[in-house]
């Protein structure tokens, strides 16, 4: 058993589910202090984080990513136990074997030994993980990032050990992921009797012009890296349960996917005048997380070769897919990618990995630090 093996099945033993880290984070600092790392643990709200750097000189490499995994749904639908690592057939199966315990501890064996061929290396080598990704993600990442801003340190490159490879490992790295601008959209009318139809304002209705209005239109057509940003209602409510009443407002869930060709102020604007143009009464409350992108450079050559010398594939660039940490280390961090193993099983019952796939992602990660800090 490989120690990148060894120290996944350590990882996934443990039932951190978000936003609990059950022991993980102590498990990769134990691994880390030997190496000259200083540790800092940070903690926000009810949340574990920490952040680890080895150097004081730039390029600072960090690596990113959670302990945390989602719940594991019914258990008698599991053929094996969640939280105890089963191989089979090849395949390793766990809670958060694909999201991400397996690249945590590629992180720490590709660490352990590019530290101990080149312990006079250049630069820094870092760590940010957290234990609140897969859920409300507000005391996770995002608040070890503000720290690290407010007294001025920032990374050169960073790795995000996301699951980003779509039929085999090392075909698809994430050099960046769209927008996400959410919207709870209310409608005011006039509730009534169905049968008085003069005497009511029925908000269904009079919003539904509004609706066709921004189904049909063209946000943006995207742009080298982005797909055209696209606009999808989530949710529809009104109504009292009666079928003799029309409803006094009607709530709408909608969200952008969005990107860089559109900003979050621009596709506000945009939505406001269509709504005002069907002169609607409506409140209109915004959640917004922002994209991010990095062009082909440094960190996308480097991580590209070793892929390809670890796996024999050459990678795509893709910014396809939900949103991710990456999101807000952009903010420090000018060259930021996600690169794991398969998202074929992640979140559904059976998660799995190959075991064959293990060693090879501790190489690439190796093999990227040897190009960017030797």
């Amino acid at each position: 058993m490989s120690k990148t093996l060894e120290l996944a099945i350590d990882l996934l033993k443990r039932p951190s589910n978000t936003p609990e880290d059950a022991g993980c984070q102590e498990v990769m600092i134990k691994r880390l202090e030997p190496l000259g790392f200083k540790i800092e643990r940070m903690r926000f709200g009810n949340v574990n984080n920490f952040y680890a750097r080895r150097g004081t000189e730039s390029p600072l490499i960090v690596f990113a990513g959670h302990t945390d995994v989602v719940p594991t749904g019914p258990l008698d639908k599991w053929h094996t136990p969640p939280f105890e690592p089963t191989i089979k057939d090849g395949m390793l199966y766990a809670r958060g074997a694909a999201d991400m315990k397996t690249s945590l501890a590629a992180f720490v064996t590709s660490i352990e030994e590019f530290v101990a061929e080149n312990p006079d290396h250049k630069g820094s080598i870092g760590l940010l993980i957290t234990s609140d990704e897969e859920g409300v993600a507000v005391d996770g990442t995002v608040k070890v990032v503000e720290a690290l801003k407010a007294r001025g340190e920032l990374m050169d490159y960073c790795i995000v050990g996301e699951p980003t490879s779509n039929k085999v490992v090392g075909d698809m790295i994430k050099n960046g992921r769209r927008g996400s601008l959410s919207g709870k959209l209310t409608v005011k009318g006039i509730q009534g009797h169905i049968a008085y139809p003069h005497l009511v304002k029925n908000p269904i209705h009079m919003v539904a012009p509004a609706i066709k209005d921004m189904v049909e239109t063209v946000w943006d057509n995207g742009n080298e890296y982005f797909p055209p940003t696209s606009w999808q209602i989530s949710n529809i409510n009104g109504g009292t349960g009666a079928t003799n009443v029309v409803p006094g407002e009607v709530e709408i869930l909608f969200n952008f996917r969005f990107s860089t060709a559109s900003t979050e102020a621009s596709l506000k604007e945009r939505v406001h005048a269509i709504l005002d143009k069907h002169e609607l009464d409506y409140d209109l409350e915004w959640e917004y997380s922002p994209p991010y992108i990095t062009p082909r450079g440094n960190l996308v050559e480097a991580i590209s070769r070793a892929i390809e010398k670890a796996y024999g594939v050459s990678p795509e660039l893709s910014t396809t897919g939900g949103t991710s940490d990456g999101r807000f280390i952009a903010d420090i961090c000018k060259q930021v990618i996600e690169f794991g193993p398969l998202n074929k099983t992640i979140h559904k019952l059976n998660e799995c990995v190959g075991v064959a796939d293990i060693e090879p992602l501790k190489e690439t990660y190796k093999l990227t630090m040897q190009k960017l800090l030797k």
